[in-house]
């Protein structure tokens, strides 16, 4: 029932059209066209005015024909940089991006899904619940969309996220919660070939700290990394300050915080040693979220790949996605692939093929959910 001509057509329209992070209006514009002249009610929150958008997140119902248990669908509209121009290329059966920017395909595969299903439910008359959409603003800079979003507005208790990389059949059900650190080291400034030792090295003291932290892979569930460090004013001066940024990221919380823990007392007790001064903020960016792999939803995603003839595959991620925030208010969520491969790089492509298929298996999600 899909028609693979207008998958192809909407996904390559899509991708032309600039939405990096904050700036989705032009793309929610479109989109908010598109599902009104399906049929669903539609809603732009005002999300984007907390978060610096110019537009806010579509909120979306297409009201059902069954009194059955609704579902909700959720992708995100922005795109990382450099997601301005983008020229996409179609080759074997495989959309590419030219090389000079990425291919957006995160995440206009899974919306592009998601329309084309609402498409052929319109035409064919298909008999369904309530469908719910959400496309949310801002999910790569932080899951800003999906945090300002009012969760009273949805009724359903079960999502599927279409936002994860990888083979078609992928259901991603634990993932992290993530602490961002923020740390100031000051030392004191002094000519460092005149009179070095009048000064604290702000780097020094950096540096013994970083030199005795526990980073990178910390066990199975928990990571952490030092992603940049910014300070120095002139070789020949003593390095007054340093300002570094931190990341965290664990599936189980208890060991998040002894990790976070760790970092923040290493950085304290170098600033101590040279007899400098810090100031450290910790952020929780947002929680962790498990899913049991025998739960009612996982067992439905893993149905209608079945019927298909996909096999899935269960597994976690590091990464934080919308599905964290779904989870943490009250809707339980899974996020699946869209078949993506190497997003955020400049290397990024998905299949036709897989675009198709994602979008077949809407349909059958929906018509499981009878």
């Amino acid at each position: 029932m899909i028609n693979k001509d207008r998958i192809v057509e909407r996904f390559l329209e899509y991708v032309k059209i600039n939405s990096e992070s904050y700036n989705e209006g032009t793309f929610a514009e479109r989109l908010v066209k598109e599902l009104e002249g399906l049929g669903l009610q539609v809603e732009v929150d005002k999300a984007g005015e907390k978060v610096g958008s110019n537009t806010g997140n579509i909120i979306a119902r297409l009201d059902g024909n069954l009194d059955i248990e609704p579902v909700l669908f959720s992708c995100h509209m922005d795109t990382v940089t450099p997601g301005k121009n983008i020229s996409p290329i179609i080759k074997d059966g495989v959309i590419y991006s030219d090389g000079t920017t990425i291919l957006g395909g995160d995440d206009k595969g899974g919306i592009t899904a998601i329309i084309e299903a609402l498409n052929v439910i319109k035409e064919n008359n298909l008999e369904h619940g309530n469908i719910e959409i959400v496309f949310t603003i801002a999910e790569e800079v932080g899951l800003c969309g999906s945090k300002n979003l009012d969760y009273s507005k949805f009724q359903a208790k079960k999502a599927f996220v279409l936002d994860s990389g990888g083979d078609i059949g992928t259901i991603v059900i634990k993932g992290p919660a993530q602490d961002k650190i923020m740390v100031k080291i000051k030392g004191k400034p002094a000519h460092a070939g005149v009179c070095p030792e009048e000064g604290i090295s702000a780097i020094e003291i950096a540096s013994d700290a970083i030199s005795n932290m526990n980073l990178l892979r910390i066990d199975e569930n928990t990571t952490a990394n030092i992603g940049t460090i910014k300070g120095g004013v002139a070789t020949n001066v003593v390095c007054p300050e340093v300002l570094i940024e931190a990341e965290a990221r664990s599936t189980v919380e208890e060991s998040l915080d002894k990790q976070t823990k760790h970092m923040v007392h290493t950085f304290r007790k170098s600033v101590e040693k040279f007899n400098g001064d810090v100031d450290i903020s910790v952020n929780r960016l947002y929680g962790a979220f498990s899913v049991d792999e025998n739960d009612e939803i996982v067992k439905l995603a893993k149905k209608a790949f079945e019927k298909l003839q996909i096999d899935s595959k269960i597994t976690s991620t590091g990464g934080g996605s919308d599905t964290n925030i779904l989870n943490g208010n009250g809707i339980k969520a899974v996020n699946l692939s869209c078949g993506e491969r190497k997003p955020h790089t400049l290397e990024e492509s998905i299949k036709i093929e897989d675009l198709c298929i994602l979008s077949n298996f809407i349909l059958e999600l929906i018509g499981i959910l009878k």
